[in-house]
C-alpha cells in the first residue's frame, strides 16, 4: 500500500483540525456516515426540543481514538452525544497520548453534546467517567511527566495496548506471586505492573519524577474533582489490588472511601517497584472506593467552567471502559428472559457481555470466585458490587478488522466507493458478500469460506491462551487482490474473531460458569454480519441493549448513583438498562423455516418465506432480513 492509505487511528497527528474536533449525534430519527475532513463523523438528527426541568446524567468516555460526552435522561434514554478525536504516537510497541490533549477534547465533546441535546448545565446532576485501562503519570503539581523515549512531556500516557513491557511481564510472572491467581495466573503486558517497571528500568529521570500513577479513568476523575481516591475496578482488574480485602465493609452504611488495604507489599517488593509502597501506597493509591461512589465535593470550579458544568455537581468513582459497557447493558434483557428466571441474581450469572471496538472484552459475573486460567479475575466488586467478574479478552478485533481491510490492495477504491456512496466500508462489504452467495450458489454466507481461514492473533492472545507473543494466520491467500476476496478475507477475520469469543464462552463454563445468554454493545456490534456470525459459531442468540452507546450510558449511571438518584448501582442498572433488538441463529430462521413448511404444507412455501423474512426484521440488527443468509432451498 502507499503511504497515503486511510488509517483506523493516527501516529503522530490529530485526526482531525481543531475546527473539526467535534462529531455530534442528538437522539435520532436517522444515522448517516460520511467521510468529512479525513475522519469518520456519525451524525443524528433530534426529532423535538427537550422539556426543561429535568434530571439529566453525563457519561464521558474515553476511548482508543476520541474522548466522547453522552446525556441520559433517568430511564436511561439518550439525549444526544459528540465525539472530539484525540492523539495518538505509535513507534512499534509503544503507543502512546496525552493527558492535556484528552481533557481538551472531552470539554470540546461535553460543549457539542449540551449545545446539540439542548441541555443546559445545570440541568446535569451527575457525572462518570469511564476510559481504556491506560497509565498516566503526573508530577506533584499535576503536570504530564513523559513515558517516550524521545522525553515528550505530552506523552504521558501509555496507552492500554502498549507492548512494550512483554520481558517486564515475564519477569513478573516467573515469581508465581499469590496475588497472580487473581488475574488468570499471569498479569499480561496490558497490566500496570510490567509497564510501571518497564519505566523505573528504561526512564529513571521520569521515574523519579512522578508523583502519581494513574489509570486513566481515576486520573479523569482526580482532574474533575481534585479527589485522588481509585476505583476499585481499576486497581483490582489492571493493578493487582485485592479487592476482596473489603469484603467485610461492603455491609457497613455510609461510607464514601476506604483505606487502601488490598495491596500486597511482598507483591510490589520482589518484582523490584518497593518503592510504590511508601507514603502508604501515596503513588498508586492510598483510598479506594466501589464505581459509583461520590468523589470530594463534586466537580471543583475550575473543572466545572471547562466542562460548562455547574460547581458541586456531584462525580461518581470510574470504571474502565469496557467494565462501563457491562454496566450500561448487563441488564438489558427482554422481560421474557428476565421473568424465565426467578431468582434475579442467579439469573445476571448466566449472563456475558461483549464490549466489542478496538479489542473485545468479555465480561461476566458469579457469586462465587472462579479461578479459571488463562482468564482475568476473579475480580471482586470490580464492575457490579458484591459480584465476582470473569474477564476475558481479545486484544485486537476492530484494530484487526481495520488492519486486514487497510492492508488490502483493493482498499483504496473500496474506500473510495463507500464515500461516494456515504456508506461504511462494513456495509460495502456485507453487500459484496450478499450477492456473492447468489453468484457462487453458496448455500449461506459461512460457505464462502471454505478455503480460506484466519488465526486472528495478530496482537496476541490475552484469553484463554494468555500468550502475548501469539502470531495471527491467513491460510488460503491466492494471487485473488480483487474486492471480492478483499471480502472473503473480511468474513474469515470476523469468523475468527468469532470462534476465539466461542473458545473463551466454553473455557469459561468449563470452569464453573453457565453462560447461555450474550450481550453485545460497542461500535462492533452495530455491524449485522459481525453479530450474525458470532451468534451462529457460538449457537447462542446475541441481545442488543435500547440504546447503542452503552459505554456512555454505563459512564452516566456512575453519575446518577453519585447524585442519589437511585440507591445502589444494581438499581441504577435496573433502571436505566433496556433490551434491544436480538440477534437470534440462523438455525432458530431455518427451523422456523421448515415449521411453517411443515403446518402449511405448502410445497413452494410462499407464505412461509413471507413469514420468515418478517422475523428477520423483528430480530436482525438494522432490520437487514437475513432470508439471503439462509440455504438456498429450491
Amino acid at each position: 500500500m502507499s503511504g497515503d492509505k486511510r488509517r483506523a487511528w493516527a501516529d503522530t497527528t490529530p485526526l482531525l483540525d481543531q475546527k473539526h474536533r467535534s462529531s455530534i449525534s442528538p437522539i435520532y430519527n436517522t444515522n448517516r456516515i460520511s467521510y468529512a475532513a479525513g475522519g469518520l463523523l456519525e451524525m443524528a438528527y433530534a426529532t423535538a426540543p427537550p422539556a426543561r426541568s429535568r434530571s439529566v446524567f453525563l457519561g464521558v468516555d474515553v476511548g482508543t481514538g476520541s474522548a466522547r460526552a453522552g446525556l441520559f435522561d433517568e430511564s436511561g434514554k439518550l439525549l444526544g452525544s459528540a465525539s472530539s478525536p484525540i492523539q495518538i504516537w505509535k513507534e512499534g510497541d509503544c503507543i502512546e497520548q496525552s493527558s492535556t490533549d484528552i481533557w481538551h477534547a472531552i470539554c470540546a465533546a461535553v460543549d457539542s453534546a449540551c449545545s446539540l441535546a439542548n441541555v443546559d448545565g445545570e440541568e446535569v446532576k451527575g457525572v462518570g467517567f469511564a476510559a481504556t485501562c491506560s497509565l498516566v503519570a503526573v508530577d506533584a503539581d499535576g503536570s504530564p511527566v513523559s513515558v517516550s523515549w524521545n522525553g515528550d512531556s505530552r506523552r504521558n500516557i501509555i496507552v492500554w495496548m502498549d507492548h512494550r513491557a512483554v520481558k517486564q511481564a515475564e519477569k513478573i510472572n516467573s515469581r508465581n506471586s499469590p496475588v497472580l491467581q487473581y488475574c488468570g495466573g499471569a498479569v499480561s503486558p496490558e497490566m500496570q505492573p510490567p509497564k510501571l517497571l518497564w519505566v523505573k528500568e528504561n526512564l529513571q529521570e521520569s521515574w523519579s519524577m512522578v508523583f502519581r500513577w494513574m489509570d486513566l479513568s481515576d486520573w479523569l476523575s482526580y482532574r474533575a474533582t481534585g479527589d485522588d481516591t481509585r476505583s476499585l475496578c481499576t486497581t483490582v482488574c489492571k493493578w493487582t489490588y485485592l479487592g476482596h480485602a473489603h469484603m467485610q465493609q461492603m455491609n457497613e452504611k455510609g461510607f464514601r472511601d476506604m483505606e487502601a488495604c488490598g495491596w500486597d507489599d511482598e507483591f510490589w517488593e520482589e518484582i523490584g517497584l518497593g518503592d510504590l509502597i511508601d507514603g502508604h501506597h501515596a503513588k498508586i493509591g492510598r483510598s479506594v472506593a466501589f464505581p459509583g461512589h461520590p468523589l470530594g465535593s463534586g466537580l471543583t470550579p475550575a473543572a466545572a467552567k471547562e466542562l460548562g458544568l455547574v460547581p458541586g455537581t456531584p462525580v461518581g468513582t470510574s470504571l474502565i471502559d469496557a467494565h462501563a459497557g457491562g454496566v450500561g447493558v448487563m441488564e438489558s434483557v427482554p422481560e421474557s428472559v428476565s421473568e424465565a428466571k426467578e431468582n434475579e441474581e442467579e439469573a445476571i450469572c448466566h449472563r456475558m457481555v461483549l464490549v466489542c471496538g478496538t479489542s473485545t472484552c468479555h465480561m461476566a459475573v458469579s457469586r462465587n470466585k472462579l479461578f479459571i486460567p488463562g482468564v482475568w479475575g476473579p475480580f471482586w466488586s470490580a464492575m457490579v458490587p458484591k459480584f465476582w467478574l470473569t474477564e476475558g479478552g481479545q486484544s485486537a478485533t476492530g484494530a484487526l478488522l481495520d488492519y486486514i481491510i487497510e492492508n488490502h490492495v483493493a482498499s483504496r477504491s473500496l474506500a473510495n466507493r463507500a464515500a461516494s456512496r456515504h456508506v461504511s466500508l462494513f456495509e460495502l462489504l456485507n453487500g459484496t458478500l450478499e450477492s456473492m452467495i447468489h453468484e457462487r450458489n453458496s448455500p449461506f454466507v459461512a460457505a464462502l469460506t471454505e478455503d480460506i481461514h484466519v488465526l486472528p492473533d495478530f496482537h496476541g492472545n490475552r484469553s484463554p491462551i494468555a500468550d502475548p507473543k501469539s502470531k495471527g494466520i491467513i491460510c488460503g491467500m491466492t494471487l485473488d487482490s480483487s474486492e471480492k476476496q478483499l471480502a472473503l478475507l473480511y468474513l474469515a477475520t470476523v469468523q475468527g474473531i468469532a470462534y476465539g469469543t466461542r473458545h473463551i464462552v466454553e473455557h469459561c463454563n468449563a470452569h464453573g460458569h453457565k453462560i447461555d445468554t450474550l450481550l453485545a454493545c460497542g461500535g462492533l456490534a452495530k455491524n449485522p454480519l459481525f453479530l450474525q456470525q458470532h451468534a451462529d459459531i457460538i449457537g447462542c442468540p446475541i441481545i442488543l441493549p435500547r440504546e447503542n452507546e452503552s459505554v456512555l450510558l454505563g459512564a452516566a449511571i456512575l453519575g446518577a448513583v453519585a447524585a442519589k438518584r437511585y440507591s445502589s448501582l444494581i438499581e441504577a442498572m435496573k433502571a436505566m438498562n433496556a433490551a434491544g433488538q436480538v440477534c437470534m441463529t440462523v438455525g432458530f430462521y431455518l427451523l422456523t423455516y421448515l415449521y411453517l413448511v411443515y403446518i402449511t404444507r405448502d410445497k413452494e412455501a410462499k407464505i412461509c418465506q413471507l413469514i420468515l423474512c418478517f422475523f428477520s426484521l423483528i430480530f436482525v440488527p438494522g432490520g437487514k432480513p437475513v432470508w439471503r443468509f439462509l440455504p438456498i432451498i429450491n
